[in-house]
């Protein structure tokens, strides 16, 4: 199946274009027609099958550049998967006007994060840690997120962070749809999504 296919906007089109994607992979052709449609997803797909697209690509086609608050959050287990994240997303976004994305993780600068964070971000890339770390300081506010992504779920809870996607959860409740992606689906990912 081919991109074009979806409906994107042509400027998020020029951005699949620059990342060199013309074919959907599997996980993408299944996921992007539900997420689109506005339906919650539970989807397992490895690394390297193109999940962040199927995500990435649907959150920018549905996120509303004039609004200046985060309408987007995904929360993955590390930093480098939060920085590969927002990477990709950066690819994505390269011809859309005035969508920012922020990426908050530990060991990097928090006054920088939260500087970022108040001149107006729609998606939010972050880790569990760090992303409670600006809740609790009320320097992020996700009452207005609508989308939830939750990356490598089982990783997440392998590293022990289920209270921390609870509490997440709890901080998002006015979110239309959540999608959860994870490699292997043990009864802790299956409980999560229950939620």
């Amino acid at each position: 199946m081919k991109f074009t296919t979806f409906g994107f906007d042509d400027r998020l089109m020029e951005g699949i274009d620059a990342a060199g994607y013309t074919d959907a992979t599997p996980v993408q052709e299944q996921v992007i027609p539900h997420i689109l449609s506005g339906k919650d997803i539970i989807a397992s797909a490895q690394t390297g099958t193109g999940k962040t697209a199927a995500f990435g690509l649907p959150l920018l086609q549905l996120i509303n550049a004039a609004d200046r608050f985060p309408q987007a959050l995904i929360v993955c287990p590390t930093r480098e998967l939060c920085l590969q994240i927002t990477n990709d997303l950066q690819v994505f976004k390269k011809h859309l006007k005035g969508v920012n994305t922020e990426a908050v993780y530990g060991g990097a600068s928090i006054t920088m994060q939260i500087r970022n964070l108040r001149q107006g971000v729609q998606i939010v890339v972050a880790t569990p840690g760090r992303l409670i770390d600006l809740i609790e300081r009320k320097a992020i506010d996700l009452q207005k997120v609508k989308y939830v992504v939750l990356d490598e779920a089982d990783e997440m809870l392998n590293m022990g962070f289920r209270d921390d996607i609870d509490f997440v959860l709890k901080n998002t409740i006015n979110r239309e749809s959540i999608w959860l992606f994870s490699a292997t689906m043990p009864p802790e990912v299956r409980a999560i999504s229950k939620n």
